[in-house]
């Protein structure tokens, strides 16, 4: 028989089980496991909705008729995305400051050229290493290349790395490749990329610490007394490429770079999100109000190549986003008389994830041609001039923040009003604050426009209805509703919520089914059986934080839709709501603090005395993506959440233990 979508529900049906129960209508976890262990919606139709909802928000190519149009209008993008997004929480100094690079040891003389090592500082007390190639002999002012890497297990100790820089000093032009946190020798507890979510829960977009790491380097060179500074050029593989087109979008005195494999856009991101799964790829808001595409058009009419691989086994594959980062870019140069000044080449020689021999080639080509350098057709071997990491070691210093140290650091300059204790002065707190929190999770109410029964028991004296809710916004969360036969119509009603899924939360729920109570075991979106994807739904949470939209808002979105159904349709009284986990016990705080009066109580098992706990333990992002949420941290905390939500009663049962920072 054809699995068509309602043969799926008269199968999933026929297959749930009936729910067994003890005498006197009791039941218990073991009896719910089997009921409990069956999703209601495929992930796969979750992701869909995902990218039907997110599709909506991607900003369309713009459509300038002249060059000074689109100069305008660049303009204030740059403005928007530097001001609003990659700056936004922090310090105006440390944007600012000049750049800092201090040489350790002595620089290394070799065969027409020489390296220097050096730490810089991207913020104070956080410095990160530098490699610097230069010409010998040079004589009056020389082009210079900012070389970043990307997720590169080796760092600057790469072998196509270093071979790149070695090229680039031996034909007379000076190479700066810059550490990234997280890789290489940076390769440090606290320093992956996911730590940089802290960043966002203090209220420093995560995005600004890269930019900044990346725009010392190029601030470095600008300083140097022997570069052109109309002569400055990028370049960088995956992560690296992705580092590329932002500064170079960004930053004009970029004049010509060179991606490889680094982006695509949003529209492609959305169809292959583990293609994006790195936070700065998808950095809150960066795709709100722009696109990578829209990048590419800011750098008209710099000349730009970007190389992209024919078998890619890593990401951005050059057939499937060619038509977005090159065809329809093209016309943007046009507007300035120049579209040769955007190149494409697709690489098959490997057509794997590299920067090996012939793009490199390419590389040199390029940049020897815009640089009005003599040509360049081949590589100058240096394979024995390629150091192991080992003497590649600069040495990071023993204080030497991490990203999770900033964060602290941050997070301990802090300082939120009080919460009042005058009663009379309390509500118009609470009602300015609950503006806020609505501004901060970019909350959108949504309503339930279809409750879909898709299965049902009745068994001695139980019976249970599974839902899938389709919410006004376009998506869904889903559900199964128990109740005992001799519970009233007018049961009191409770919402169950576990971090891990209804699936696991069979003790919870007998619990109160056993005490009369009606129970919606309940998965919100991005949780449970309603994940977009198994077992790691983060990227989709990171694609719509980028977009402009927060997963928490979301959440909380859909858990008061629900509760105003189930209210209006069942129980006729505010809910109660009994959750389990850190991350559920926040997604019921805020929609408690939001709509104080949709539920009469929150009782959490397993919640958070302080979101600073997010910071202590420190909790691993992909475990609570959705927790940290930028600026959460900045404006509240638990209490003052649960002071806004205020007649409602919320309880924080068996708290998680605090730990001592390390």
């Amino acid at each position: 028989m054809r699995l068509t979508a309602r043969n799926y529900v008269f199968a999933l049906a026929a297959a749930l089980p009936l729910v067994a129960v003890q005498a006197y209508g009791q039941t218990t976890p073991e009896t719910l496991q089997a009921l409990l262990a069956q999703p209601v919606q495929p992930t796969d139709v979750t992701a869909f909705q995902l990218q039907q909802y997110l599709s909506h928000r991607i900003t369309p190519l713009p459509t300038p008729t002249t060059s000074s149009e689109w100069t305008a209008q660049e303009e204030k993008l740059r403005r928007h995305i530097l001001d609003d997004v990659a700056f936004h929480g922090w310090p105006e100094a440390w944007v600012n400051s000049a750049p800092s690079f201090r040489q350790v040891g002595d620089t290394e003389v070799r065969n027409g050229y020489r390296v220097t090592k050096f730490l810089y500082e991207v913020v104070p007390g956080l410095e990160v290493t530098a490699y610097l190639y230069e010409p010998d002999n040079v004589s009056g002012k020389v082009p210079a290349i900012l070389n970043v890497i990307g997720h590169e297990p080796r760092g600057n100790a790469a072998e196509y790395e270093q071979k790149r820089c070695i090229n680039f000093a031996k034909r007379g032009i000076v190479a700066l490749s810059i550490g990234w946190v997280g890789f290489g020798e940076l390769a440090l507890n606290g320093d992956a990329h996911d730590d940089a979510a802290a960043l966002d829960l203090v209220g420093s977009n995560a995005l600004g610490f890269f930019y900044l790491g990346m725009r010392r380097g190029l601030d470095y060179l600008a300083s140097m007394p022997q570069v052109d500074t109309t002569r400055l050029g990028m370049t960088g593989l995956s992560g690296g490429g992705w580092q590329t087109i932002v500064l170079s979008a960004l930053d004009k005195r970029v004049a010509v770079m060179v991606e490889v494999a680094g982006f695509g856009s949003s529209s492609f991101n959305l169809t292959h999100p583990v293609d994006t799964d790195e936070i700065e790829e998808n950095a809150t808001d960066l795709n709100d109000g722009s696109d990578y595409p829209i990048l590419v058009a800011m750098r008209a009419p710099r000349p730009t190549l970007l190389i992209h691989n024919a078998e890619d086994d890593c990401c951005f594959r050059a057939a499937l986003v060619k038509p977005d980062n090159y065809d329809r870019i093209k016309p943007f140069f046009s507007l300035y008389g120049k579209p040769g000044n955007l190149a494409w080449y697709e690489s098959s020689d490997p057509g794997t994830h590299n920067y090996q021999l012939v793009n490199r080639e390419h590389a040199y080509s390029f940049f020897a041609e815009q640089f009005h350098m003599p040509a360049i057709t081949g590589e100058i071997p240096s394979s024995t001039e390629v150091r192991t990491p080992e003497e590649f070691k600069i040495g990071i210093p023993a204080d030497n923040l991490t990203i999770t140290g900033l964060a602290r650091k941050l997070a301990a300059s802090i300082n939120r009003p009080a919460i009042p204790s005058d009663s009379s002065a309390r509500s118009p707190w609470a009602r300015e604050q609950r503006e806020k929190l609505k501004e901060v999770t970019r909350y959108k109410p949504v309503t339930v426009v279809s409750a879909h029964r898709i299965s049902a028991t009745k068994h001695m004296a139980i019976r249970t209805l599974s839902y899938r809710f389709d919410l006004s916004n376009g998506l869904s969360a889903t559900g199964i509703w128990l109740k005992t036969n001799d519970a009233g119509e007018d049961a009191p009603a409770t919402i169950v919520l576990n971090d891990q899924g209804y699936h696991v939360a069979g003790a919870a729920i007998s619990s109160d089914v056993n005490r009369g109570q009606q129970v919606l075991a309940l998965d919100l979106i991005f949780n449970g059986f309603t994940s977009p994807q198994i077992p790691d739904p983060t990227d989709w949470e990171t694609l719509t934080s980028s977009l402009g939209d927060r997963p928490l808002g979301l959440e909380a979105a859909q858990l008061l839709g629900v509760a105003h159904w189930l209210r209006e349709n069942n129980a006729g009284r505010p809910i109660s709501i009994e959750t389990d986990g850190i991350r559920s016990a926040v997604i019921a705080a805020v929609a408690a603090a939001i709509d104080p009066a949709a539920f009469s109580s929150v009782t959490s098992h397993h919640g958070m005395k302080s979101l600073s706990y997010l910071l202590d333990t420190p909790v691993a992002f992909r475990s609570a993506p959705d927790l940290f949420c930028l600026d959460l941290y900045r404006d509240f905390d638990i209490d003052s959440i649960a002071a806004i939500a205020a007649p409602v009663m919320i309880q924080n049962l068996e708290p998680v233990e605090e730990v001592p920072q390390r």
